[in-house]
Parts: C-alpha cells; sequence; structure tokens
C-alpha cells in the first residue's frame, strides 16, 4: 500500500484532532502523569515535571499492547524509526529523532549495553517478557550519560512485581512455527525483595531477503529462498534490600543467548549472547545528601557461521563503575559525580588497539522558582583514544497557565568513534574524532481534565559525522541538518483509551559541497503516525493500532526506495478466573506487504495466542 506525502499528513493530523475533539466532548477523568522517571535527570522525579520530551512504557502497557518484540514496542515512541533485516530476532535498528541507530545510547538498569565494534545495541535480543519499565528520553544527554546520546536515552528495567510472593507464567504459540514461554516470580519482605524470571521463544520465521538480491547485490547478496528462523533464550535475576534507614543496596543480572539464522554468502548465521551485571550501593546521612556508589559489567559476543563453519567472533565488554552525589543546595538539587568505563575487545579477527578507557566528571542543578523551573548540566569525558570533550545542556520550563508547560532546551552531544572505525584491519583510521551535535528544542504540553497532550519543535545539527572516502575508510567528512515536529495526545472517550503520535521529519545531508549535500538520510520516513484504542468490557478486553509510515530511502544516495505502507494490529483479552488470561493478537491485519529495510522481507498477517496466569 502506498501512501503519498499529503495524504499521510492528512491522516496525521486528523488522529491527533479526532482524540482531542473525542475527549473534550466525554470530559473523562484526568490522565496523571505521576510516574516516577530517573532518566532524564539521574534522579527521581515525576515524569510530568521533566523538562525533556519523555515516553514511558509500563509493564501495563506491554501486556495491553501484547508487541511481538522490543522494537515493536519502541515503534511507539514519538520520532522513533524502526528498520529490520527480514523478521523476527533479525538485525533491527533505531534511528530517534532522525539520528543514526549509533547515537541513540541504551541502558539496562543504569549499565550501557550494545557493541564496542559495531556501536549499536542488538535489540532484537532483549524479550518483552523480561522488561518491567522502559523509559524514553529524547534529544540530546551526553551531558549526563557521555558518549553515543545524540538522539536520546533509552533506559531498560527488568521486570519485578510488588507483592509478599507473586509469581508468573505465560505460554503462547503463533504464526511461522512460534512459540515461546515464561515464568518467574518476585517475593518482598519488610526489608527487600527479590525477582527472577526466565523465558525462552523460538520460530521457524520467514524469508529473511527477497529473492533478486545476489542479481542487484544489494542487501544479503545472496538468494536463498528458505525460512530464516531463530531461538532465544533468557534469565533475569534482580532484587534490593534496606539495611537501615541510611544504608541500601540493589543488584541485577541478565543473560539471553540464541541463534540467528538469515541469508547470506559470507554467513548465514550467528550465535549470539548478551549478559549485563550491576548494582548499587546508597547512603542518605540525611535528607540533604544521598550518595550512590554502581559498578556493573555488560557483555555482547556474537559468532558469525557459514553453514556448520565458523567465519568470526567478536566479544566485546564494558566494565563501569561510577559515584554520584545529590545534595540539596540553594533551593535547588546539585547533582555530581564521576563515571569510569573501560571497553575491551576479544575477535579473531586483529585489531591494533583492543582497550580503552573513558572518565567523565559530571555536574547538573535543579531548581525551581515560582512557575518556573530549571536544569543546567555539564559534563567533561576524557578518553585513550580520542582525548577529551565537553558537552553541556540547559534545559527551562514555564507553567504560564493552569495545566499548560512550555519548555526550551539546548544542548550538545557527541558520539565515539568504535573499534570498527578506528581499528578494523584495512577499513579504519586511528585519527578519527567524535561525531558532535548541538540541539533546540522547544515543545508546549497540557494536562488539561480529558487527558495529556504535547508538542515539540526541535533542530539538530551534527559536525564531523563518519562517511567513507573512495577507498572505504571512514572520515570525518560529512554533516547533518535534522528538523522535526513531534506530536502526542491521549484521553478517554466512552471508556476506550485513545491515544495518537505523529512525527513530521527533515534528516538530509549537510555536508557543504558534499557528493550527498541534501539528500535525505536513509530510513528515515518524513511523516509517520501511530494511532491506539484500547477498552475494557468486564472481564474482555479490546484493542487495535494503526501505523503509517511514508515512503524513504534505504541509501544516502537516494536510490533504493522504501515504500509508505500502512499497518493495522488487532488484539484482544479475556480474564476467565481471577489468575488467569487468554491474549489474541492479530497483527498486519490487512497482510500488506511492506519493507523497513531494502530487500529485507517483513511478517505478513500473523498471529499470537497467550496463556498467562499470575497470583
Amino acid at each position: 500500500m502506498k501512501l503519498h506525502h499529503h495524504s499521510l499528513g492528512r491522516c496525521v493530523a486528523a488522529a491527533l484532532c479526532c482524540v482531542s475533539a473525542a475527549a473534550l466532548a466525554d470530559g473523562a477523568a484526568p490522565t496523571t502523569l505521576d510516574q516516577i522517571v530517573v532518566t532524564a535527570t539521574r534522579t527521581a522525579q515525576t515524569e510530568d515535571a521533566t523538562l525533556a520530551p519523555v515516553t514511558v512504557i509500563t509493564r501495563a502497557d506491554i501486556e495491553r499492547l501484547q508487541p511481538a518484540s522490543l522494537q515493536d514496542l519502541l515503534g511507539d515512541t514519538p520520532g522513533m524509526a524502526i528498520s529490520n533485516q527480514g523478521g523476527p530476532g533479525k538485525v533491527s535498528a533505531m534511528f530517534l529523532r532522525g539520528t543514526n541507530a549509533n547515537q541513540v545510547l541504551v541502558l539496562v538498569d543504569g549499565i550501557r549495553v550494545g557493541s564496542a565494534t559495531a556501536g549499536t545495541t542488538p535489540i532484537q535480543q532483549i524479550p518483552v517478557d523480561q522488561i518491567e519499565r522502559i523509559e524514553i528520553v529524547r534529544g540530546p544527554f551526553s551531558s549526563l550519560y557521555g558518549a553515543d546520546a545524540i538522539g536520546g536515552v533509552i533506559q531498560i528495567f527488568l521486570r519485578h512485581a510488588p507483592g509478599t510472593f507473586t509469581p508468573n507464567a505465560s505460554a503462547g504459540i503463533g504464526s511461522y512455527d512460534h512459540w515461546k514461554a515464561s515464568a518467574g516470580f518476585s517475593a518482598a519482605g519488610q526489608r527487600g525483595w527479590l525477582s527472577l524470571q526466565a523465558a525462552h521463544e523460538q520460530t521457524k520465521g520467514i524469508n529473511a531477503c527477497r529473492s533478486g538480491a545476489a542479481e542487484l547485490f544489494v542487501a544479503c547478496f545472496a538468494d536463498q529462498p528458505d525460512r530464516d528462523g531463530f531461538h532465544n533464550r533468557s534469565l533475569t535475576l534482580n532484587g534490593a534490600y534496606t539495611f537501615s534507614d541510611r544504608w541500601s543496596a540493589d543488584g541485577m543480572a541478565l543473560r539471553t543467548q540464541g541463534l540467528n539464522k538469515y541469508d547470506g554468502s559470507f554467513s548465514d548465521s550467528d550465535r549470539y549472547s548478551t549478559q549485563v551485571l550491576g548494582g548499587q550501593l546508597h547512603y542518605q546521612p540525611g535528607e540533604a545528601v544521598r550518595l550512590s556508589l554502581r559498578a556493573g559489567t555488560s557483555t555482547d559476543f556474537d559468532a558469525d557461521d557459514l553453514g556448520s563453519v565458523n567465519v568470526d567472533h567478536f566479544n566485546t565488554r564494558h566494565t563501569l563503575g561510577s559515584f554520584q552525589a545529590d545534595i540539596a543546595a540553594a533551593g535547588g538539587l546539585l547533582t555530581a559525580g564521576l563515571d569510569w568505563q573501560r571497553d575491551h575487545v576479544a575477535s579473531d579477527t586483529p585489531f591494533a588497539v583492543n582497550t580503552r578507557t573513558d572518565r567523565g566528571l559530571f555536574a547538573q542543578y535543579q531548581h525551581s522558582f515560582g512557575a518556573q523551573s530549571l536544569q543546567a548540566n555539564v559534563r567533561r569525558d576524557d578518553n585513550s583514544q580520542f582525548g577529551g570533550k565537553t558537552t553541556g545542556s540547559v534545559l527551562w520550563g514555564w507553567d504560564f497557565a493552569r495545566d499548560l508547560r512550555v519548555t526550551a532546551s539546548w544542548g550538545t552531544a557527541f558520539h565515539a568513534p568504535t573499534f570498527n572505525d578506528l581499528y578494523y584491519p584495512g577499513f579504519s583510521n586511528p585519527d578519527l574524532r567524535p561525531e558532535s551535535s548541538r540541539n533546540f528544542d522547544v515543545g508546549l504540553r497540557g494536562t488539561p481534565a480529558w487527558g495529556h497532550w504535547s508538542l515539540d519543535v526541535y533542530r539538530n545539527e551534527i559536525r564531523d559525522m563518519l562517511a567513507l572516502n573512495s577507498a572505504f575508510v571512514p572520515e570525518n567528512i560529512d554533516r547533518a541538518r535534522i528538523t522535526g515536529l513531534e506530536g502526542v495526545i491521549g484521553g478517554k472517550l466512552a471508556g476506550w483509551d485513545l491515544r495518537a503520535t505523529a512525527t513530521l521529519l527533515n534528516a538530509v545531508d549537510d555536508a557543504r559541497g558534499g557528493a550527498w549535500e541534501g539528500r535525505r538520510l536513509p530510513r528515515r520516513p518524513r511523516q509517520s503516525a501511530r494511532f491506539d484504542a484500547d477498552r475494557d468490557f468486564g472481564r474482555f478486553s479490546v484493542g487495535a493500532s494503526v501505523y503509517l509510515n511514508a515512503p524513504a530511502w534505504d541509501d544516502i544516495t537516494n536510490r533504493n526506495r522504501l515504500g509508505g505502507y500502512a499497518l493495522a494490529n488487532l488484539r484482544a483479552g479475556w480474564n476467565f478466573s481471577r489468575d488467569w488470561k487468554l491474549q489474541l493478537a492479530l497483527n498486519n491485519v490487512f497482510d500488506k506487504d511492506y519493507e523497513t529495510a531494502y530487500y529485507y522481507n517483513q511478517p505478513g498477517r500473523n498471529f499470537m495466542l497467550t496463556l498467562s496466569w499470575k497470583r
């Protein structure tokens, strides 16, 4: 199904207006935004108090939406585009606010995750069954977190539940010989809690790459008309304990591993694992001071095979430590600390350098005075590979009327070159500088009686972007200019929960006099929207989601076109007893053919039937 720009724009506007008008007519009770978030400031605050655009996805949202994967769940975020190379388990990339996939920082319970060689996070390997909550902060946040937070920060919190003892289990079966199962429990006492979750998922999948890729020398560069399946096993353990009024600690562990098959002439499967370990110690000597010490490690392992023959392997590790002090000062909150990170690569590919160290000093001040709020951040990173980098940001908000707030922000951020960029044999450049960005954002948000809404307009200029020269060696020769408008609105109508998001994006190459000046950046649709509607009828629930995406290009030359598309998903649930629930998700209802990466197939009409039990 092809969509024209103007028709999609009208659909975007109509979706937002319908939710607004319906909610106003209904006069429903307010939708509160009082959830506690920590990612926007590294301190706890309510969602409505944040000065940055934030999206929070809760466990209740996950169970209601029944997403097929983490990438499908993240696709609900304003300004987010997801590319996928052939269906479940295949390589997926996030383009948040028009930035590259390696310009978005991903954390799991505060621990940085992802590959130090590729520079991206394998989100397709993290099962949604292991997730309690996700916080997505949009905008530049290197001034709090260091490298790679140009487009934003995504923090995933592992699953747990309150209560003295809360067991859970689920099993599902679906299209393409897809089945999954999970089980776990949470237990809590007066001083602490513990949670354990295990999950398994597998599918025979679809044919990942379209026939003809070998002849055109695109995508997988091979013609292998077969089904490309995957399986994934995961285990999480997390908990917390309060020793006294002053001392407390928490810890977590995640391991996910599996096998993914795909089409290719150099390799056609990979064995992978992701492991995250971390813990924090908190000390609060008084109401005005809180000290935190964090340590952790994350590893990303990937071994590529061709048939039964190993082709290569990459094992990267992030080892991290941080100290943070939160101090009430001058009527506000001062946060300061030190982050330390060591990256290591072990591979059969000989890298000239296989370790690097980064030290980051940061400070933040938050203050509210009357109807106005201010947040100022500054950070200095010292990296053993490329030297020092200073970033900063200022965010301001003004509650100028009841239930109305205007915000404005300015910030800088950077992306560090990866080990592949710097040291991959024959195709690297050890003299690369970090990519740098400068971002402006103005927003308006409201929390009227019928729900909530927000509008944000932003401009991001990225300098010293990496691009391949004629010898296929990366150099700091590119620039990008990204402007965008995001809208979110939600409310209730006659018992229906309604939500709509829309994004207008212009992301172009801005290298003055360069070969691709003015060309649109790959895999970023200029217009996208989503509409969700859900309602409970006693023990029954029903819902639907509609996705709209305008055409995009798959390459910087703007030759390989990705057509626009519209998708519809349906879902239903039945609580047939207090502890048991049966759910059905029907995705791509109209069986549309579409691509989010050139010449890579996406699933047609498919279903998942899930039986879950929770006490």
